[in-house]
């Protein structure tokens, strides 16, 4: 197996067996998760290109 390296993305599984992801910050700590669990992994791997692909998105906010 491939050493670890951080900034990265985790697909584990839940106790019903779904795909989940987590997301690990550069210092390794965990920082986001999937809102959902997933059937299928390659599903759950759709989520995080659709994470990765939004990076460039606008960032609103309220006062």
């Amino acid at each position: 197996m491939a050493e670890v390296t951080y900034p990265c993305y985790w697909e584990k599984k839940d106790n019903s067996g779904q795909w989940y992801w987590i997301y690990y910050a550069v210092n390794g700590k965990a920082i986001s998760r999937s809102s959902e669990s997933y059937v299928n992994r390659a599903d759950c791997e759709h989520s995080i290109n659709i994470m990765k692909g939004s990076s460039d998105a606008k960032v609103f906010y309220t006062e």
